[in-house]
């Protein structure tokens, strides 16, 4: 769990970075910035803000041959075990970034690297490195006086309500490669600031394994039960997962099978459909693991429990077991040459 609220901005540094694709350079600080008490309020604000709305999903500098060759990672080893060489770190850091700025849809912008201390993940204090990128400048009108008028000046500048880009690396983890936050705000670059300046991968825990597992048995329930069964079943049969998951500390795969898939033709499909399709949901090792509550709850508010009819009718399902095998039922009306739904109930609740 991360928790910036007592973090404080111990260094700062500022650089520009255009788009090396169209040559627009980039302007690296001689030093770092100095920083007072108002501005680093200010700031703090506009860095951690969209921290701390996010979903916690970690992530860890990757690299396809070995994390050794990962340019990031290096760095901010480097800012970690010397840290008063913070500067000239950050100006390598802005290097890298200008040096991955070639695709001309990348937004030239400021470039705020920061040294944080007093960063709270998981209980335990830790130091911290953000990087974060303004892209786009708005326009603010400011009034001046001048004698006995006012002037309006439109100026350019950085809006705090919305960061484009930004990091978060955690010392901890380091032979692993740290653990790592990021937002970006503009998808239409993402594999620019994720994939090749960043260069992370999500790290492979058990939050990270029970979302994955969660997410192989919503697409299984879209691809296989709803197109033999219906959408009741499919509900039924993911809210039977989701409380599998929410009752065990820990996932035995054999176990869910057996208790969650009761049709054993189900069972052979459920099998077949993990190995066509591990590779995609990179679980090929996930058949026991740790089960993570909170990503549990997570997943249980993105499943949809609503059957939806094309008469513009909803039924929505508030329950995660067997009670709807008690409650609803399913017919055809031969006369109108339709399907039904037949709910039951003792009587209507009050909004």
């Amino acid at each position: 769990m991360l928790n910036l609220y007592g973090a404080s901005i111990e260094e700062m540094s500022v650089h520009q970075i255009g788009n090396k694709g169209k040559e627009e350079g980039m302007f690296l600080s001689k030093e770092p910035y100095m920083l007072d008490s108002e501005l680093i309020s200010h700031l703090s604000e506009f860095f951690f803000k969209p921290f701390r709305s996010k979903e916690e999903n970690h992530q860890q500098f990757s690299h396809d041959t070995d994390l050794s060759f990962n340019d990031l990672y290096n760095l901010c080893k480097g800012i970690f075990n010397a840290p008063d060489s913070f500067h000239d770190y950050t100006k390598k850091i802005a290097e890298l970034l200008y040096s991955k700025s070639e695709h001309p849809h990348i937004v030239p912008g400021d470039l705020y690297i920061t040294l944080l201390h007093e960063v709270s993940l998981d209980n335990v204090m830790v130091e911290a490195i953000g990087i974060f990128k303004a892209e786009v400048p708005r326009e603010f009108m400011k009034l001046k006086r001048d004698n006995e008028n006012l002037i309006i000046n439109i100026e350019d500048g950085t809006f705090l309500e919305k960061l484009d880009k930004g990091a978060l690396i955690f010392n901890t983890e380091e032979e692993s490669g740290f653990k790592v936050l990021s937002v970006d705000a503009n998808r239409y670059d993402a594999k620019y600031w994720v994939e090749s300046f960043l260069n992370i991968a999500p790290k492979q825990d058990e939050i990270f394994q029970t979302k994955k597992y969660l997410k192989l048995c919503e697409d299984f329930s879209k691809d296989i039960v709803f197109p033999n069964e219906d959408q009741n079943e499919q509900i039924k049969f993911l809210n039977k997962s989701v409380d599998f998951f929410a009752k065990n500390d820990d996932f035995v795969e054999d176990e869910f099978i057996n208790k969650v898939i009761e049709n054993p033709e189900y069972q052979r499909e459920f099998k077949d459909y993990k190995e066509k399709f591990k590779e995609d949901y990179k679980i090929e090792d996930f058949s026991n693991f740790a089960i993570a509550n909170d990503a549990v709850t997570t997943m249980r508010r993105q499943f949809k429990n609503v059957i939806n009819l094309d008469t513009n009718f909803e039924i929505k399902l508030n329950f995660t077991d067997d009670s709807s095998n008690n409650f609803i039922e399913k017919g055809y009306d031969e006369e109108k040459g339709m399907f039904y739904y037949l709910v039951y109930f003792n009587e209507e609740k009050k909004k």
